[in-house]
């Protein structure tokens, strides 16, 4: 998979961890690491974390495009920046979701994207290669 780290010296673990760093020290609440490598080839991981208010959320924004900007790599997309209830950073092999509790919570992306989901995927997959 192309990723925003291509040619940079940061592995795709070494790039998450820059992500949750970066969370971590600008006070991020909940922060998870979903490993969708199994689910999807638009990402390998995406990691949710939430803020307290939308100046919160766009400060843990940039405090995550800081951390990974000091490895030379930028974002490929970002969404989200001028409302700050739910803004994402998409950098190939790692999306970043930055929410607000209730946005989290309507939009639940943790069961989304649960095991639930790779079954579903396998089974299809599997249907497919029967044909």
């Amino acid at each position: 998979m192309a990723t925003a780290a291509e040619g940079s010296p940061l592995s795709v673990t070494q790039l998450k961890q820059a992500v949750v760093t970066a969370l971590e020290d600008a006070k991020a609440r909940d922060i998870r690491e979903l490993d969708v490598r199994a689910l999807t080839d638009i990402t390998d991981w995406m990691v949710l974390a939430s803020g307290t208010s939308s100046r919160h959320v766009l400060a843990l924004a940039e405090g995550v495009r800081s951390q990974v900007k000091r490895h030379q790599i930028a974002p490929i997309s970002s969404e989200g920046e001028l409302t700050g209830d739910w803004v994402l950073l998409d950098y190939g092999d790692v999306v970043v979701h930055l929410m607000l509790p209730d946005a989290r919570g309507f939009y639940d992306l943790e069961s989304l994207w649960d095991d639930r989901l790779g079954r579903m995927v396998q089974l299809k997959r599997e249907g497919q290669s029967d044909s």
